[in-house]
């Protein structure tokens, strides 16, 4: 595999950011949301969101040197709930998925959390419970499974799917 790197994001990265999401969401079911409804407010807010309280990475790939993953998480603003970030998205590019990105951008994000966030004791995460491969690589990764959430998701073929409550403690 090329070299791949990883790093904190920057407001200048919103437009490659967006171009990602774009390119994972027209996979259906790769994210929560379709590509039409990938916009640059939406990525504004959680970059933005990310930096100011939270933490916001990408991964780059050398050659051709562009943004083939994002990971962010960020805390909801309410203090009884410092000590927890939430709202954990990752991406990854599809020609790049399966090639081990999305564990270096979790490694990363979660080295991030226990050298430089000793406020935080919690990561969040929400999967659909269709999306096994990632419910397993989550579990892989030192998250639990603490829940359910019955009908939370509409596919677009109209049935629903639940979603999984996940998440990481510190030790």
């Amino acid at each position: 595999m090329e070299n791949i790197y990883v790093r904190k994001s920057f407001v200048n990265d919103i437009p490659s950011i967006e171009e990602l999401y774009k390119r994972v969401a027209a996979i259906e079911g790769a994210l929560a949301r379709t590509a039409s409804e990938i916009s640059r407010g939406y990525i504004e807010y959680f970059v933005s969101k990310s930096i100011s309280d939270g933490i916001e990475l990408v991964a780059i790939a050398e050659n051709p040197g562009r943004i083939i993953g994002d990971i962010h998480c960020y805390r909801n603003g309410v203090g009884t709930f410092a000590h927890v970030l939430g709202e954990l998205t990752i991406a990854v590019d599809p020609e790049y998925q399966g090639k081990g990105v999305g564990k270096l951008l979790f490694t990363e994000l979660l080295t991030e959390v226990v050298t430089k966030c000793p406020d935080i004791l919690r990561v969040e995460l929400i999967a659909r419970e269709s999306n096994v491969r990632a419910l397993h690589f989550y579990e892989s990764l030192g998250f639990k499974r603490e829940g359910r959430l019955v009908k939370r998701i509409r596919s677009v073929h109209g049935g629903f799917e639940d979603d999984i409550v996940m998440a990481w403690l510190r030790e």
